[in-house]
């Protein structure tokens, strides 16, 4: 039997082409690689550990690699495998890489989340450089039909050795029963948040939910709901309230506007009302509001205006497609030399009281509230993060 996996041709990088075959008379390996000479036994020696994994003594297998690191070359000859023997279960995992064993947390920035494509490697390995708040791993519309197997592999081996440099370690799962799937390749190896794409009733997403705590006990994989069409937009708040796992609910506009029977425009009026909407059910369920993608890549002032009007909106991040949208997305959710000034403030009044043991907090002859008192050491934080004001800023008021 045959199974191939990977990709072949002079553009590629950073992966390879595998070609079982499970005829033959013991081993034979042969490779060509453009890192033949540095890495070339390296290489075989790898294959000769998968096979010996899944006990196959007697095979046939071409590789035809273009740089791809080990995480990759596994990935695609166990996807070889499978393919060729479909009855073969068991995984080949690869040493879980210290770098990959940090943790999230409910209430972490979440202004960038990177789409990666699921079966290109290529973007894997230099995407955490890029700084943004999360990435993502997409097993879904990035991936083509006939490939979602290998992703699959791939995606998991990339969670087990990739070093994202403290980015929320984020996966797409497919809709439906793939979407199960996608959880139970996925889910045991230190995924941070799970995104639901088009969800549009609570159901579906309390099924992923209890899929997932079924599988892991011992930690939290936090949700985010996509809203994609006109049905999720009317049951945003009864699906951004129905698991206690959910930390956030986005909206994603190329879907809605196909379902809307409008064409997406650069003023965004035809979503006004949607995401507003999405901002509104995320708000009264106690979860961030995520923003869509902008896909101009190439418009950089364009994605500027629109971050700082879902920043009006209220929504707290933003899709992205390229790693240059990221400081793009991260500038226009900074806040203003006024707002931080207010915000520092509140918190300062709000130490005052807590270190003189008041249950109010007032500025000047003005009482504050616990709700603006939470926003205002959100803007510190951020501003904070962002070195717009002094770490030590609370000693001696400076900003």
């Amino acid at each position: 039997m045959l199974g191939e996996a990977g990709s072949r041709s002079a553009s590629v990088r950073s992966d390879c082409y595998i070609l079982f075959n499970s005829e033959g008379n013991g081993r034979e390996i042969k490779l060509i690689s453009k890192v033949q000479i540095m890495y070339g036994r390296s290489i075989i020696a790898l294959v000769n550990e998968v096979l010996d994994f899944y006990n196959i003594a007697d095979c046939t297998v071409q590789i035809e690699d273009q740089g791809a690191l080990p995480f990759v070359i596994a990935a695609r000859m166990e996807c070889a495998i499978k393919r060729a023997l479909p009855d073969t279960e068991n995984e080949f995992l690869l040493p879980l890489h210290k770098s990959c064993c940090y943790l999230s947390n409910r209430d972490r920035f979440r202004r960038s989340r990177l789409y990666l494509p699921g079966n290109q490697p290529k973007f894997f390995v230099n995407a955490g450089l890029h700084c943004p708040d999360g990435i993502i791993l997409d097993l879904e519309d990035s991936v083509a039909p006939s490939e979602k197997d290998a992703a699959r592999i791939l995606v998991r081996n990339a969670l087990r050795e990739i070093d994202f440099k403290g980015a929320e370690r984020m996966v797409r799962i497919n809709q439906g029963s793939m979407g199960l799937v996608d959880l139970e390749a996925v889910i045991p190896h230190n995924v941070h948040l799970v995104l639901i794409p088009k969800a549009e009733k609570a159901e579906e997403v309390q099924l992923v939910d209890e899929t997932i705590r079924q599988m892991v006990q011992d930690r939290e994989v936090f949700l985010m709901p996509i809203i994609e069409s006109c049905l999720g937009v009317e049951n945003a708040y009864e699906i951004a309230k129905s698991a206690t796992s959910i930390v956030a609910i986005a909206i994603g506009l190329e879907d809605y506007t196909a379902d809307l029977g409008t064409p997406r425009s650069e003023d965004g009026l035809e979503s006004f009302t949607s995401r507003s909407r999405i901002v509104n059910a995320a708000k009264a369920a106690g979860v961030q509001a995520i923003d869509t993608v902008y896909s101009d890549v190439g418009n950089m002032k364009g994605l500027y205006e629109d971050v700082k009007l879902a920043k009006k909106l209220g929504f707290e991040g933003k899709g992205c497609i390229h790693p240059r949208q990221i400081p793009v997305v991260h500038q226009g959710f900074e806040p203003d030399a006024r707002e931080i000034e207010k915000a520092c403030k509140i918190v300062r009044a709000f130490q005052i009281a807590s270190d003189q043991g008041l249950g109010v907090v007032s500025l000047g002859t003005k009482m504050i509230d616990p709700p603006v008192v939470k926003r205002a050491i959100k803007i510190v934080e951020i501003a904070r993060k962002m070195n717009l004001i002094d770490e030590n800023w609370m000693e001696g008021g400076a900003l």
